[in-house]
């Protein structure tokens, strides 16, 4: 038995997962914008709430670039305090078991190599659009963290005068067009907002030029989409796939699958998979 936890700016969750299933699972609104220790203090009584004797490890997802092997983590998006702090040390002297750590998008990767749409497959690169861009990619059944777990770091490539975060994530909604992307969900869903249709086929156009940029630097045989946006897939794919026409190596899209995550709390099970 282990516990896998997936601490965001907004939420901490986490759960004890055995033989790939979440037993028991507990969140919290996370206490961002509180100071350093006031946030570790907070993950520190959630893991004694779910503790039990049988637990093996701790593996822990974190918004950030991680020093996987020190367990350290740098700059945390979405909790100011969090600038550098040695989570696997302090961890490991509070509750006396291994802990690990990685980049939260890391662990949505692993959650869908070992138990979602990228079982039985050796390349994969999974995709979080949500709040911002983020990925995670495995090379031949391997994690591949890159120096500082930053490999995956797709939305700060420059496109246009930004970035594709700034393209591929709900800021473009509300910094382009001044609604959220739940908004231009559900007015999509009504059917009838043809301009709630038109944001959305530009929106998948823009995701179908990151779609390349993965087909270039990786190639992977599978590409998962997760996160809030994901919701929306129905709106933007067939945009998606169009701008994938132009893509100078045929043959790669056709073989290409495109999924969209399905697994529920898949970057808790993907962080219990850390050290195994």
């Amino acid at each position: 038995m282990r516990i896998g936890i997936d601490l965001g700016g907004t939420n901490v969750r986490m759960g004890i997962v055995d033989n790939g299933k979440i037993v028991k699972k507990i969140a919290e609104r996370c206490k961002a914008d509180q100071p350093e220790e006031i946030v570790i203090n907070q993950l520190k009584d959630m893991l004694h709430q779910i503790m039990v004797p049988e637990i093996e490890s701790i593996g822990i997802g974190v918004p950030s670039v991680v020093d996987a092997e020190k367990g350290i983590v740098y700059n945390v998006m979405n909790i100011p305090s969090w600038k550098e702090v040695h989570l696997k040390e302090i961890l490991e002297q509070e509750f006396k078991i291994p802990v690990y750590v990685n980049n939260d998008c890391n662990c949505f990767a692993l959650g869908e190599y070992h138990f979602g749409e990228g079982a039985g497959q050796k390349d994969l690169v999974a995709v979080a659009l949500g709040t911002g861009v983020g990925s995670g990619i495995i090379i031949d059944g391997k994690l591949y963290n890159g120096g500082n777990t930053g490999a995956g770091e797709i939305g700060c490539i420059p496109y246009f005068d930004y970035d594709y975060e700034a393209y591929c994530s709900s800021s473009y909604f509300t910094r382009v067009h001044g609604m959220t992307g739940k908004e231009a969900f559900e007015k999509a869903q009504e059917g009838e907002d043809m301009e709630a249709i038109i944001l959305w086929n530009q929106f998948g156009h823009h995701v179908g030029d990151l779609m390349k940029v993965i087909l270039f630097a990786y190639d992977p045989r599978v590409i998962i989409i997760g996160g809030s946006i994901a919701n929306a897939y129905e709106y933007f794919a067939p945009a998606m796939m169009e701008s994938l026409d132009d893509f100078p190596y045929p043959e790669t899209v056709k073989k290409l699958k495109v999924y969209t995550s399905k697994v529920e709390d898949v970057a808790i099970l993907g962080a219990s998979t850390l050290g195994s």
